[in-house]
């Protein structure tokens, strides 16, 4: 009974990652298909003449086009007419909003010379002496840095994710001196916290440990230096 257990433990472990991650990208191709394929003329469907559905038709539709947008958009013609398209834009209240908010986030996201959410960090929070894992977004600018930043410390924003949903969280601005840069990509801070701390590698791990234990020290030295300077003053 317990080989048996440990073979049923060992296919699970082997099968169901496997069977996740099938579900999920076939319930994507299905997402996306049931989108396009409405769209495309009958003929050139090839559902309409087959006696099966092809799967991923509209995945490929999707992708080509999307492409064939980019292309013509980067020259002057595409760019004239997507100009001419924001400008009618602009004059719709909501619409102008929506549309110019996710389009400065897609940009930055997307953007391949942008540092942003390239790294992870730690801060205290919610309190000293806990630490959470962040992702380092950019360095605050405009009026958030000229009302409470300093010009010897700039503010951070950084995106603090719940736990084990990463796409939901809270967008905080700190100090960049109480920022903990960690050598941890992205996809082990992603793994670490959607599974609430069980898979991180042994490595950063330590990694981690130091570098809190010399923030912690850093800032004990910085409040001795205070005490100091302050009972001389007196």
């Amino acid at each position: 009974m317990t080989r048996l257990r440990n073979y049923f433990l060992t296919g699970f472990v082997v099968a169901a990652p496997l069977a996740i991650t099938a579900y999920l990208v076939w319930g994507f191709i299905r997402w996306v298909d049931s989108w396009v394929k409405p769209y495309i003329p009958a003929r050139y469907n090839p559902d309409s003449y087959l006696p099966f559905a092809v799967p991923g038709f509209g995945l490929i539709v999707a992708v080509v086009l999307i492409t064939l947008i980019g292309f013509l958009t980067a020259n002057f013609i595409g760019r004239s007419i997507v100009s001419f398209g924001e400008h009618i834009l602009d004059r719709m209240p909501f619409v102008r909003s929506v549309y110019k908010t996710l389009k400065n986030i897609l940009e930055t996201v997307l953007q391949e010379r942008s540092d942003t959410f390239k790294k992870v960090g730690l801060i205290e929070y919610p309190r000293k002496g806990v630490w959470s894992l962040v992702f380092i977004a950019t360095e605050a600018r405009g009026e958030l840095q000229s009302s409470v930043g300093g010009a010897g410390n700039p503010l951070m924003a950084v995106f603090l994710p719940t736990t084990p949903n990463p796409t939901s969280g809270f967008l905080l601005y700190v100090p960049k001196s109480d920022v903990i840069e960690l050598e941890m990509s992205i996809e082990d801070g992603a793994k670490l916290i959607i599974s609430a701390g069980l898979i991180s590698p042994e490595y950063q791990q330590q990694k981690t440990k130091v570098l809190a234990e010399e923030a912690l020290e850093q800032k004990s030295r910085r409040k001795r230096s205070g005490n100091e300077e302050a009972s001389l003053g007196k």
